[in-house]
């Protein structure tokens, strides 16, 4: 299957990230390139650009659609959880910006064998990185009732994730659960038919999220990656992170925040003594699709684009 991506904010990530033609950018979410390869659209030959990704495939689409590309490209098989390695081993000390598009891709979604989606049947998957070791299979086979009650509540925020979590060892006890299609009917099984008649989106949906969470750690990387790239940034480059649910956004709003923040004496004290000062300014508020591309792109609904700029 072709890789296939539609880059959310394409423009608005590119032009608040790019502000030297020659200077290095890393997209530490290469997918298959969208935003990489209108970043090196924008770059002069001694520009360079650097793109990580876990997946083979995206390596493989990402290599081809920057093969035309004027400035140099190094694409490395990595998680963004090791940008400083990967930056390290480059001989890299700093960079020009750095973006972040988080959450699964089209691509995944949209290839059934994944088990990305809630909406074909297929094996139980959902890992980014196919040789990582730990997968939906596993979770939701081994998983302590408990466990799965607290990944649905917290990955989730599913209120029905006890009973869920209930369902699906139950069903387990029988015969282990192979299948999205085996998992999405123990999961309607389990939320009351009034409630699905109710409900807005499918009751698959945020369990498909919160197993998806838990396979590829999505979460307990982030804080650590953000401040990572913010180490690295030259004073005046930009950062921009890229969110699509609640859950990474929290992250994302709360670790910029915590850089962009001056004072951190106690409030009782009546004069600063700590000196600390801001690593990062914010520039602006969360941007969101606009109405033509929320036409044309559904998935960009919940996106939001939040920039920032190192202080020097």
């Amino acid at each position: 299957m072709e890789f296939h991506h539609v880059s959310v904010m394409l423009e608005e990530t590119v032009q608040g990230v790019v502000t030297d033609p020659a200077g290095t950018y890393v997209d530490c979410t290469l997918g298959g390139g969208g935003h990489s390869h209108r970043i090196t659209e924008l770059l002069a030959p001694e520009g360079r650009l650097i793109g990580l990704d876990q997946d083979e495939a995206a390596i493989k689409a990402a290599s081809e659609r920057l093969a035309d590309a004027s400035c140099r490209v190094d694409i490395v098989h990595s998680n963004f959880r090791h940008l400083e390695k990967v930056l390290h081993d480059l001989g890299i000390e700093q960079v020009d910006g750095v973006v972040f598009d988080l959450g699964v891709s089209s691509h995944q979604i949209d290839t059934a064998e994944r088990g990305f989606s809630y909406m074909q049947d297929a094996p139980l998957d959902m890992r980014m990185d196919p040789e990582a070791s730990l997968s939906a299979y596993e979770v939701v086979n081994t998983y302590s009732q408990e466990e799965l009650a607290r990944i649905f509540h917290d990955y989730g925020e599913e209120r029905w994730g006890k009973r869920i979590a209930e369902f699906i060892v139950k069903e387990r006890e029988t015969a282990p659960i192979k299948t999205t299609g085996e998992l999405v009917e123990v999961i309607c099984k389990a939320v009351p038919k009034a409630v699905r008649r109710a409900a807005t989106g499918h009751p698959a949906k945020r369990i498909f999220q919160a197993i998806r969470i838990e396979v590829n750690d999505e979460l307990g990387i982030l804080e650590n990656a953000f401040k990572t790239a913010v180490k690295f940034l030259k004073p005046g480059g930009h950062l921009a992170i890229i969110t699509f649910h609640s859950l990474e956004d929290r992250i994302a709003k709360q670790t910029l925040k915590e850089l962009a923040r001056g004072c951190i004496c106690p409030p009782e004290l009546p004069v600063c003594t700590c000196n600390h000062k801001p690593e990062i300014k914010l520039l602006g508020k969360p941007r969101q699709a606009t109405k033509e591309e929320l036409r044309d792109n559904s998935r960009s609904k919940s996106a939001k684009l939040r920039i920032a700029v190192k202080l020097g």
